[in-house]
């Protein structure tokens, strides 16, 4: 428990040593029996000699040699002996001899190992007639205040947290490092590694070893538990003999108790042994651990970090990549790359690596190379791995004639899902009776049948039954799912179906649980990502949804056509709710390219929706059209299932509404009146979508319209329900309505109505918008309200405008006046609640009423179908 410090000594001792040591120094005449024990490295020495010193300023004599007899020693002085493990016999006789009798001052410090016989009888002297002091690593409390010495490193928890983690609290280590640090000429801050002559310092310690410890440890530093019978083997010793070695390498402080190196001892072996010691070391225990069926991976890992792994055999180069697929699919698929170089057939297995580490352009070239020369059973699992990435990209049709083709009960459960997702009828089929020649039933076969019942009954059954069957699925795979190939994930889709009636909550906890299981492996993580994302957005938490947005595209690497159709749509989302034109007009061209790389399927209905919204916004909807009519035909093909076909409907409704084209919007209201008997969800929407059209036709139904705003914000869009309560607030001239529709959309925007910002007048900030003076706004301020949500600053509205800034900012004052806002942030949420369609002109004029015989206006044309 003892450091060489900053000045001198720097001793940091738990309670019973300190105590020693200050019950020497006030009675320094008393008798003293002690032992000192523990591994190098561990502060024994450094102990010792703060003794003598002790001793030395109370004015004794001080012997630190052993006698050869104990008459030698006089009674009068203090003998302290250090390094008694190196004593011949005759020597720890004669200090055996001084403990038991009692009458002498005596200190003798010494190692764990080795054990002579004439050791351990004075071992058990000391502890039976005098006291015993074991030293051990320092707790992370000493290693902190070791460091308190050196005040120029600071006080950071973390700094401490890196030296005790790196050293392992043995003292000799702390010291280095500190040493090491205090020395280092860089940038400030908590390194991520020990610095390079702190590594240097171990060099002497391991020359000083036997052989047999040096390659004892590089074994250990693979970082692989190794029975004794395995390093007998790798060592060609006895069982006896290596637990000597270990006992040896225990006693120099160099391996823990734990049988583990400190993270800086095994940096030092690792560096400084020679390199060609290092790797005999490493692949003979590869071949012992292959044969014994043992993990491999770590070492071979290690080998990689050396530049050494292409001298493994194959053999263990594919047992390794196999251990890494769940985990590490980049690296598997690298070691396969090495086993195939070294003459192993493993180039199929590199492909699937390939794919569940999302590199699609790798798997799709190695398929296709094994789909045109390889034998006929890689041929089946080349088309599986060319199906799943076609999947991933778009080309479902292409994806389910692979599938097909490779057969087998999992392939033909995953060609009807994609078959399905095209628009393809696909019955129901009974399982075999005798699967043998296809394999057993494992849980990525019954994962995807169940895959397929459920997108089944999605079409044709109850939405219940779905998505109880998809859920299913998803936890089916949780255990074994990181390595199994996937067209779609379980869970993606249980959350799709979820999404389409209004389960949000089970959609989220469907997909938190997969992250955690990390079902699908990198290639499915970011889809399950997104789709959390897509979720908090239409709760309209658009910061939430920005902020997941932004960890799944940081990193570089680009998406797949799927989750970038579903990212670009987001955006677009997320900007419309924020009122944000710019951003909509921005990534028009992004959105627009995404989904012309993805073909439209079953399970890109939800962006399409969104971007044809975006897409109306920006007065670009017809360029949708094209789209919006595929997806209706795929529809048609599969029996327009309500539970795919009304959030469609609801998406076209806003649309409709936003291009001012009210027939068709019509039309959406009556597709959604037609299915409101499938599910809750549906019922909900159509109720709103019925509501909102009135609404916009000048008929404001208070009650109705909460009741249809608090439905939308219960079936989780949040966002519509608040926006529904804002637009028909502000198309009535009915002032008690108008107060009761304003709080509705304040509290379903996640505020208390009337609560925010402070104290308010009597029926507050709906009553300061329903007065005479500030129920409508002027023609300007609308022009300022609109370019203020967009971001633009007052000196960029002024010169759009063709006025100064400073009347910018009046109209501004003005708005937060006549709307009783107490500061900007509230006056830019009422004003987003309220404007949301306000550039569309639908706030201004009421809508037609719709009449049996009225036709279709010129600007509709042939878009409406």
């Amino acid at each position: 428990m003892t450091m060489s410090g900053v000045a001198g000594h720097r001793l940091v001792l738990d309670r019973r040593p300190q105590g020693l040591l200050d019950a020497v120094a006030a009675a320094p005449a008393s008798p003293l029996v002690l032992g000192v024990t523990g591994p190098g490295g561990h502060g024994r020495s450094a102990y010792l000699q703060e003794l003598a010193a002790v001793y030395r300023r109370a004015g004794c004599t001080v012997l630190e040699s052993a006698p050869d007899q104990p008459d030698a020693v006089d009674p009068d002085t203090v003998l302290l002996v250090d390094d008694a493990q190196l004593l011949d016999d005759a020597r720890l006789r004669a200090l055996r001899h001084l403990v038991t009798a009692r009458r002498h001052r005596l200190v003798v410090g010494y190692r764990p190992w080795p054990r002579p016989a004439a050791l351990v009888e004075l071992a058990d002297a000391l502890r039976r007639d005098g006291h015993l002091v074991l030293l051990t690593p320092f707790t992370r409390e000493q290693t902190a205040a070791y460091l308190a010495c050196a005040p120029e490193l600071g006080r950071q928890p973390d700094l401490v947290d890196f030296v005790h983690g790196q050293t392992g609290g043995v003292p000799r280590y702390v010291e280095r490092l500190v040493r090491g640090l205090r020395g280092q000429q860089g940038p400030p801050g908590v390194p991520t590694e020990p610095p390079r002559p702190v590594i240097l310092e171990f060099g002497p310690d391991l020359e000083d070893l036997a052989p047999d410890v040096r390659r004892l440890l590089l074994a250990v530093a693979a970082g692989v538990p190794l029975p004794v019978d395995l390093l007998g083997a790798l060592l060609d010793r006895e069982l006896v003999e290596v637990d000597e070695l270990i006992g040896a390498t225990r006693a120099a402080g160099l391996l823990g108790a734990d049988g583990r190196l400190a993270p800086i001892v095994r940096r030092a072996v690792t560096a400084l042994s020679p390199v060609t010691e290092r790797t005999t070391v490493w692949l003979r225990l590869t071949q012992l651990q292959l044969a014994r069926g043992g993990p491999v991976l770590p070492l071979v890992r290690s080998l990689l970090a050396a530049g050494v792994a292409g001298e493994c055999p194959a053999p263990t180069l594919e047992a390794a990549a196999e251990e890494a697929l769940a985990g590490e699919p980049a690296v598997a698929a690298e070691l396969f790359a090495a086993a195939t170089a070294a003459g192993r057939p493993a180039a199929v297995r590199q492909a699937v690596a390939a794919a569940l580490a999302g590199d699609l352009d790798l798997a799709l070239r190695l398929a296709d190379r094994l789909l045109a020369a390889a034998p006929a059973a890689e041929q089946v699992e080349a088309a599986v791995v060319a199906a799943t990435a076609l999947a991933h990209r778009g080309q479902g049709v292409r994806s389910v004639e692979l599938y097909r083709w490779a057969g087998g009960a999992t392939a033909e459960a995953f060609a009807a899902l994609g078959a399905l997702a095209v628009g393809q009828q696909v019955d129901a089929a009974d399982p075999p009776a005798d699967d043998r020649a296809g394999g057993p039933p494992t849980l990525h076969h019954s994962a995807a049948r169940l895959m397929a019942d459920g997108i089944r009954d999605s079409v044709a059954g109850p939405p219940t039954t779905a998505l109880s069957t998809l859920v299913q699925a998803a936890a089916l795979l949780e255990p074994a799912g990181r390595a199994v190939l996937l067209p779609d994930s379980p869970a993606a889709l249980a959350a799709l179906t979820a999404m389409h009636c209004g389960e949000l909550d089970i959609a989220e906890g469907v997909l938190d649980r997969a992250v955690t299981s990390g079902i699908g492996g990198p290639l499915l993580a970011r889809r399950h990502r997104l789709l959390q994302a897509w979720i908090a957005m239409v709760r309209g938490r658009t910061g939430l949804a920005a902020d997941h947005l932004a960890t799944v595209t940081a990193g570089g690497r680009p998406l797949e056509s799927r989750d970038l159709l579903l990212a670009r749509a987001m955006e677009m989302g997320i900007a419309r709710r924020n009122s944000d034109l710019g951003a909509l007009q921005r990534g028009w061209g992004a959105a627009l390219e995404a989904l012309v790389r993805h073909p439209v399927d079953l399970f890109t209905l939800l962006p399409l929706g969104e971007l044809a919204i975006a897409g109306a916004r920006l007065g670009h909807l017809s360029r949708l059209e094209p789209y919006l009519r595929q997806a209706r035909q795929l529809l048609a093909r599969l029996g327009d299932p309500p539970l795919w076909t009304v959030p469609l409907h609801w998406s076209g409704l806003h649309a409709a509404i936003l291009a001012e084209r009210p027939t068709t919007a019509d039309d959406h209201v009556a597709a959604l009146l037609g299915a409101a008997d499938h599910n809750r969800y549906a019922t909900v929407v159509a109720a709103a979508a019925a509501c909102w059209v009135e609404v916009l036709r000048g008929t404001v139904d208070p009650v109705r319209v909460e009741a249809a705003a608090r439905g939308l914000h219960d079936a989780g869009l949040c966002w519509d329900g608040a926006r529904l309560a804002g637009q028909a607030a502000i198309r009535t001239s009915d002032r008690r309505a108008m107060t009761t529709l304003l709080d509705c959309a304040r509290m379903l925007q996640g505020r208390p109505a009337g609560a925010k910002g402070g104290q308010r007048p009597p029926g507050g900030l709906a009553d300061a918008v329903a007065s005479p003076a500030g129920h409508r706004l002027s023609e300007r301020e609308w022009e300022v309200a609109e370019l203020v949500l967009a971001g633009s600053t007052y000196r960029e509205i002024g010169d759009r405008l063709f006025i100064s800034a400073k009347t910018v900012e009046h109209h501004v004052a003005r708005m937060r006046s006549r709307l009783n806002c107490a500061n900007r942030a509230e006056l830019l949420s009422l004003l987003r609640t309220i404007l949301a369609d306000r550039s569309a002109g639908a706030a201004r004029q009421p809508w037609p009423v719709r009449t049996p015989s009225r036709s279709r206006s010129r600007e509709q044309g042939d878009d409406d179908r």
